[in-house]
């Protein structure tokens, strides 16, 4: 389940009193005296990091919008673009709409879209709070996009809990958007408007809407591979030969003679891809994705191992009897991840046990599953999830200098 939104305000508060509550706190910690009471920790952990950048609260950075060019590609590279309509209608097709602006930016914090009431619009605008800006802490302060993305959690801020004196007056809500299929960070929904404005719904309405993008994004995700399998349906009922039907990032939309995996290593035209269960395959190009199957008489056995070069990690992988190979290099927390797996053995482990090995707690699951899904970009099914373990079919070996565990998994 997603992580739900922590309040600003507590329920019945007077607004205007905690708004004047608020900017003594915040002005007693920029000059550096004691405030009459502590900020909220999330607030704090926010104001430390912006000014150790060295923000100042009184004179805002630059935020000069991107050119409209680059502004269209993002948008038009987003997953986003897919489910955003959707989005701003849900948003805003309510009564207090009128109150508040809504935006969605990528995950570099980037306005791409933005509707909402014209008042608070031309607001917004004096902020910079714009199509095109980027709305991280590095540039703006604390504010709530920006302070979502660098906690990797749904965030409200009020009044002068922001750390910018211009955004005082107002009051912003966020929640990260998610790739459901990866957990990778895909952007930000943002709603914000004039503080003594805020409503209590708006928690519960960004927090809908953002489980609302989720599911269609996963269902866009699988229409398209429904469409991916109908269109290589002349190659599957000619062949029966083993081999994968996947888009252009891996994931399957058919298999036959191979056991059913959901990803492969990412595609590239003349690359040699290690799949387990059908060994090294040249993918062949289609016109809505890739055909994935080996070359006649070709073992499906994969040797796979970790070796350090000159201070890289690097994976190594050959079929079984087959004298070709295939390398890449490895960033150190991937490296660290497949060690982990070849410790753990064929019983595999839970992103909670990944957690622990790789930060000491089991507070970053998210992040590691992102990690996952970043590392099955490159070797695909070598890692399978739920739970991750080394595949059935790959023999993998590290090298002492990368640690001292090897076996077949």
């Amino acid at each position: 389940m997603a992580a739900r939104i922590t309040g600003a305000v507590a329920p019945g508060a007077d607004l205007d009193r905690h708004a004047h509550a608020l900017l003594a706190v915040h002005d007693a910690v920029m000059s550096g005296d004691t405030p009459p009471s502590a900020p909220r920790p999330l607030v704090s952990r926010s104001w430390s990091r912006v000014l150790e950048a060295g923000l100042d609260p009184s004179r805002p950075a630059d935020r000069a919008p991107l050119p409209r060019e680059q502004i269209e590609h993002r948008r038009t590279t987003s997953p986003l673009t897919h489910i955003v309509r959707e989005v701003l209608t849900a948003l805003t097709a309510v009564a207090d709409a009128s109150h508040f602006i809504v935006v969605v930016t990528d995950a570099d914090g980037v306005i791409l879209w933005r509707r909402g009431s014209s008042g608070v619009l031309r607001g917004a605008d004096r902020l910079g709070f714009r199509c095109g800006a980027r709305w991280t802490e590095a540039v703006v302060g604390t504010n709530a996009i920006g302070t979502a993305l660098a906690e990797r959690a749904p965030v409200q801020l009020f009044a002068a809990e922001h750390f910018e004196e211009g955004q005082h007056p107002w009051y912003c809500t966020a929640m990260p958007i998610h790739d459901p299929r990866t957990g990778a960070l895909l952007g930000v929904i943002d709603v914000s408007g004039p503080a003594l404005t805020m409503h209590p719904a708006v928690t519960a309405l960004v927090e809908t809407t953002t489980a609302l993008a989720e599911m269609r994004l996963r269902e866009h995700h699988a229409e398209s591979l429904r469409r991916l399998r109908r269109s290589a349906e002349h190659l599957v009922a000619t062949s029966s030969a083993p081999m994968l039907v996947v888009d252009d990032d891996g994931w399957v939309a058919h298999g036959s003679g191979v056991p059913v995996r959901d990803r492969i290593p990412v595609p590239q035209e003349g690359r040699l891809i290690a799949v387990p269960g059908l060994g090294l395959c040249l993918p062949e190009r289609l016109p809505e994705g890739w055909l994935v199957r080996p070359p006649a008489a070709a073992a499906t056995g994969l040797e796979a191992r970790l070796r350090t070069v000159a201070g890289s990690d690097v994976l190594d992988l050959v079929a079984a009897g087959d004298d070709r190979g295939w390398s890449t290099t490895l960033t150190p927390r991937h490296a660290q991840i497949l060690r982990v797996l070849a410790g753990v053995g064929a019983s595999g482990c839970s992103a909670a046990h990944l957690s622990r090995a790789l930060f000491e707690d089991k507070e970053h699951q998210v992040t590691v599953r992102a990690e996952v899904s970043r590392l099955r970009r490159v070797v695909g099914g070598l890692v399978t999830t739920g739970p991750y373990r080394i595949a059935d079919d790959v023999h993998l070996v590290l090298d002492p200098l990368a640690g001292p565990l090897s076996g077949r998994r």
